[in-house]
């Protein structure tokens, strides 16, 4: 199915008890809470696995000039150490799966060096630690404030890089009111729970070489495709199994340097390898959230009414890479004005590779867009929320088509009623005891795509129904959504689903990325069970008109039969796909939503603490409740941690990130995350896909650290523009408060 055009009524239209939308508990749960929910490391399928470990370069630029192994070569246990000189062939970089161990030169601080493998993990590790390596450094380039004037325009990915309408120069210059501010954003690391881990199996046959790698991957099929090419293999020769996902947030969108290595080292020893990251390793070798730097231009009249919006972002990632942050992609269809550019730049540094991060993208680019919308609200002395809604667009301003849906409006009325926003009081001057107290808000966005997917159902004999394809559940409860679908569809309850998933031998996915996971599994899904409907009815010669599937039975007319005495003896099977179509040009597709929050900033220390917050959502059909409010608060979590507190702070000198561990790369906590609520205003998209849903595990960050920065400004009338807004800057602009009115005194 194509989406080519706007969808009907559909068997979910008419079901307001239905299971689509409920609140169910996660059906794989259980499993997880017992143990029985195995991450790639704990998988038992493969038999003695060998264990391996990576050795990182300690430089960031440069050459090795030798390479000593020989003492990890005869230490305990030891089976094989690969370095340049002894890898296997490989083929060409795909995307960001890149060939290990390629020769002497040295990119960025963390590049594997060498591939320790023994007969145990604590073997392997100490090996590694016995290799010796002799460098001829030099100094790296791994500073983006310093290249930011030679920066080059990137390769367009599935945008253009830059975009331009009407004349923002000139409008800038003429508007009355104006607003020309930069914000810089850091290194950021996705720091998800499981860290990267893959079991690899090299094995050769009389049909030629094939490899299982048991994998923590968010989107198999790609990564299939990309192993393949390094590999040299055909893709239809690698299988990648990746069931269950300690998260991932961006950084298993690929697969990364382990699982290159063990599948290598399994060729090599004809035996399964089985590596895991440190999560020191995982700060340098995985991939991380780029900096920027962003310049925002904002000219409106007297009234408030946008009528020039330049938006431009700088990035970096690591040297032969094409990765570039799309800060300001999500300026381009936010609001009104008849005058608009946009630009991003890219520069190539001795740095580790950046790569996608939970809402890439917007997350850093509203961070900065909706704290400038704020700054300007305050010079033109308009409510933040009235700005907003003044220069609400009729269509996309620079697409030029109409939104598929759009309630913005609604979400920040409805959050500025449930949280307050009318008690605001004036910057700087609310406060509670020793606090100074603040509210903020921002308003949220994000692109809502649907990517290819392919789903089968077959219903048993027994009247279960089990579901296929290679999708997978980083945690956000794919599992259950399945479920809830495929029960709705067939009429039964979700004990009588099986839902398989996360096998690159399944039906090709989507995978779990970019907010668009749910909407394309599950619409390939619904297609596949509407198939599998219609198959039914025909072979009992039941009219498919008004036909209803409900409680393990079909009905139609004056017959009911029950699912199974349908299935027949052998079953039935079904399958289903689901296309991006023109629906995807006609349309902008997008989720919405406003942030509320309230912070209290010690006025002796500048400590800041988050009081409460709040978020108001519109993501089209909700298929759970319970799923879908953890997503958007996580989301929120996320943008706490953003705003207040994550970054990875880069050591110039040496090219390194050196808080590389959880002890000193800070995300929130429990005390950080206290009254924390998120609600879904009504909502269905019938031009987003046959489940009229839309995307929401990435909308939650959306402008939530924003939020929180127009909130600390509320508090103390300071505007810090470099994130994350540590007590530090709080304590330094309120010295600069002092002595700019010490001057005027």
């Amino acid at each position: 199915m194509d989406m080519n055009q706007p969808i009907g009524a559909t068997p979910l239209d008419g079901k307001l008890d239905g299971l689509v939308g409920r609140p169910i508990d996660r059906v794989d749960g259980r499993l997880k809470v017992t143990g029985r929910a195995p991450y790639a490391y704990e998988t038992r399928d493969l038999k003695n696995p060998a264990y391996g470990f990576i050795v990182e370069a300690a430089i960031a630029k440069g050459r090795i000039r030798s390479l000593d192994t020989g003492a990890a070569k005869r230490a305990p246990g030891v089976l094989l150490v690969m370095t340049h000189e002894t890898v296997p062939e490989q083929g060409e970089k795909k995307e960001q799966v890149w060939p290990q161990l390629q020769g002497p030169e040295i990119r960025f601080h963390g590049q594997p060096i060498a591939f320790v493998v023994a007969e145990s993990f604590e073997q392997a590790r100490a090996a590694a630690a016995l290799v010796r390596a002799d460098y001829d450094a030099q100094t790296p380039d791994a500073s983006l404030r310093a290249a930011q004037a030679t920066a080059h325009e990137p390769k367009a990915a599935q945008t253009p890089p830059d975009s331009k309408l009407g004349d923002f120069e000139g409008a800038f210059a003429a508007a009355p009111v104006t607003l020309d501010v930069e914000y810089t954003t850091p290194v950021q690391i996705h720091a998800q729970m499981e860290p990267h881990a893959t079991i690899a199996s090299w094995e050769t046959g009389p049909d030629g070489d094939r490899l299982v790698l048991y994998t923590a991957n968010q989107m198999l099929n790609r990564g299939q495709s990309s192993l393949a090419q390094v590999l040299k293999l055909k893709p239809e020769n690698v299988r990648l199994v990746s069931h269950y996902i300690g998260g991932g947030f961006g950084s298993k969108l690929q697969p990364q340097p382990e699982a290159t290595l063990a599948a290598l080292a399994s060729k090599t020893l004809k035996r399964p390898v089985k590596v895991a990251l440190t999560r020191q390793q995982e700060f340098h070798v995985a991939t991380h959230r780029t900096d920027t730097i962003q310049r925002i231009r904002l000219g409106a009249d007297e009234t408030g009414r946008l009528t020039a919006i330049a938006h431009e972002s700088w990035s970096a990632t690591a040297l032969g890479d094409a990765f570039f942050e799309t800060s300001a992609n999500v300026t381009r269809s936010l609001y009104a004005g008849a005058n608009r550019l946009t630009r991003h730049r890219l520069a190539n540094l001795n740095v580790p590779i950046a790569s996608a991060m939970r809402a890439p993208g917007e997350a850093v680019g509203q961070l900065a867009f909706e704290c400038a919308m704020d700054e300007l609200a305050e010079r033109l002395k308009i409510d933040p929320i009235a700005l907003r809604i003044r220069n609400e667009p009729e269509q996309d301003p620079e697409k030029q088509v109409p939104y598929s849906t759009r309630q913005l409006v609604a979400c920040m009325e409805e959050g500025a009623k449930r949280f307050g926003w009318d008690k605001r009081a004036a910057a700087g001057t609310a406060r509670d005891g020793r606090w100074r107290v603040g509210l903020g808000m921002s308003a949220a966005a994000r692109l809502n795509p649907l990517m290819p997917s392919q789903a089968s159902v077959r219903l048993n004999p027994d009247g279960t129904l089990t579901v296929r394809m290679a999708m997978t559940d980083i945690g956000t409860g794919t599992y259950t959504i399945l479920a809830q679908i495929a029960g709705e569809m067939m009429g039964l309850p979700v004990e009588r689903i099986r839902v398989e998933i996360g096998d690159t031998a399944y039906p090709k996915a989507a995978g779990s990325g970019g907010s668009f996971g749910a909407a394309s599994a599950g619409s390939a899904l619904y297609v596949a069970c509407d198939n599998l409907r219609q198959a039914l009815l025909r072979s009992a010669g039941m009219n498919p008109d008004g036909a209803v599937f409900s409680e393990g039975r079909a009905l139609s007319g004056n017959r009911s039969e029950t699912l199974a005495s349908l299935a027949g003896a052998e079953g039935i099977e079904a399958t289903g796909e689901i296309k991006p179509g023109a629906m995807k040009e006609k349309f902008s597709q997008y989720s919405y939503g406003a942030h509320f929050a309230e912070v209290g900033v010690d006025a002796d220390t500048g400590e800041i603490r988050l009081r409460r917050m709040l978020g108001v959502f519109t993501g089209g059909r909700i298929l759970n409740l319970k799923t879908a409010r953890s997503q958007a608060i996580g989301g929120m979590t996320f943008g706490i941690g953003a705003a207040l507190m994550e970054a990875a702070e880069t050591d110039t000198r040496f090219g390194s990130f050196v808080n590389h561990d959880l002890a000193e790369y800070h995300v929130p906590v429990h005390a950080d995350v206290p009254a924390i609520d998120a609600v879904f205003l009504p909502e269905l998209d019938d031009k987003a896909n046959p489940l009229k849903s839309k995307g929401l595990g990435e909308l939650g960050i959306c402008g939530a650290g924003a939020a929180l920065a127009n909130a600390v400004h509320n508090a103390t009338g300071l505007r810090i523009r470099d994130y994350p807004l540590t007590l530090d800057k709080v304590l330094g602009g309120w010295a600069e408060q002092e002595g700019r009115a010490q001057r005027r005194t």
